[in-house]
């Protein structure tokens, strides 16, 4: 029951981000603010639930040599991306989303096998306040670019389903490997969600929210560690 409605609540995040694209819109500062307040939780919560767990049962040098792993790959296809698509524009903005989107529901899935209620409720808060404003600015350029509003809901509505998806292999297909795997894939996936913080995220976030935007990652941080005292209280 707890992963399907993690799933469902993470999934929305997508089409509810879709449809403030579409309909309304936060001011530029409150929307930068929004980001990085969740790309600081989310950061400290890729530390404390997935690579410090990882590093216990796998050992540093394999958590590093995932990490690393996962950062040159989702940095390599996100060049890719921004060469095809160019990094404003729908497209582009959909195809980050979802190659972020995918490491970060797999490492959901992977987390929903062992983790507590309260670093799973961690981590999915700060996958899905940084998803709402992604997935807005991207249905937000493709109604721009001359896509109906129908079919722009249509497609964020399947890449919700899509990254659903990935978060449900995390945690039944991935369930029976070895800890020491586990840990690896873990900590690839978080490489790759560190590099689209520094690549997509971040400075979107200051982009829109200015200065604002250090304090509002200081926010996020120190929200993600407040969660984490209380789960492990």
């Amino acid at each position: 029951m707890i992963t399907v409605l993690v799933i469902l609540i993470v999934g929305s995040a997508l089409i509810l981000g879709a449809l403030w694209g579409l309909y309304g819109r936060l001011p530029a500062r409150a929307e930068g603010f929004v980001i990085a307040l969740a790309g600081g939780a989310l950061l400290v919560s890729l530390v404390s639930e997935m690579i410090d767990p990882a590093i216990g049962s796998a050992g540093v040098p394999m958590a590093l040599v995932g990490l690393g792993l996962g950062a040159a790959v989702f940095s390599g296809i996100d060049y890719l991306i921004d060469e095809k698509w160019g990094e404003r524009s729908g497209g582009g903005l959909l195809a980050a989303v979802t190659l972020d989107g995918i490491p970060e529901n797999l490492a959901l899935g992977v987390a929903l096998i062992s983790a507590a209620p309260i670093e799973i409720a961690a981590l999915v808060g700060s996958i899905y306040v940084s998803n709402l404003p992604e997935s807005a600015g991207g249905a937000r350029e493709m109604r721009a670019s001359g896509y109906s509003k129908r079919t722009v809901l249509a497609v964020w509505s399947a890449t919700a389903v899509l990254l659903s998806l990935a978060a449900l292999a995390g945690r039944y297909l991935l369930a029976g490997l070895g800890e020491q795997w586990l840990a690896f894939i873990s900590c690839f996936a978080a490489g790759a969600v560190v590099a689209s913080l520094a690549t997509e995220v971040f400075p979107k976030a200051y982009r829109e929210g200015q200065h604002l935007a250090g304090v509002a990652t200081a926010l996020g941080v120190m929200l993600a560690i407040l969660l984490g005292k209380m789960g492990g209280s």
